[in-house]
């Protein structure tokens, strides 16, 4: 991620909900991506920014709320480790994107942007 801390700045100045809805939008930019044959380095960088997103808003949360971010923090880096191999195949892929989908609809839940 380039300029790290600069959008760590950033993104800290926002109150906890809207992080968290930026780390959902990330997630459902995931999943839009994953499904395409092109942009594969974007879904790469992505995952890296989630990862990131969720690093700087767990210390936030409630213990059990947080626990949740960290297990979808480590999923994203197995993806991201095995992005180079997954980006080839359609199915994994299509799961990459599903699963994305239900992360970003968990996290708009653990902000309270969901009804």
């Amino acid at each position: 991620m380039k300029n790290r801390e600069r959008i760590q700045e950033r993104f800290l100045k926002d109150p906890l909900p809207v992080r968290l809805g930026g780390l959902a939008a990330d997630l459902r930019r995931i999943s839009s991506a994953a499904r395409r044959t092109t942009g594969a380095e974007h879904v790469a960088l992505m995952l890296e920014e989630s990862q990131y997103f969720i690093e700087w808003s767990a210390k936030d949360m409630q213990p059990e709320a947080a626990e949740e971010l960290v297990q979808i923090q480590v999923m994203l880096a197995l993806w991201k480790r095995s992005w180079p191999i997954v980006q080839q195949n359609p199915a994994q892929r299509t799961l990459l994107s599903f699963q994305s989908r239900q992360w970003s609809d968990r996290v708009l839940q653990l902000a309270g942007l969901l009804e």
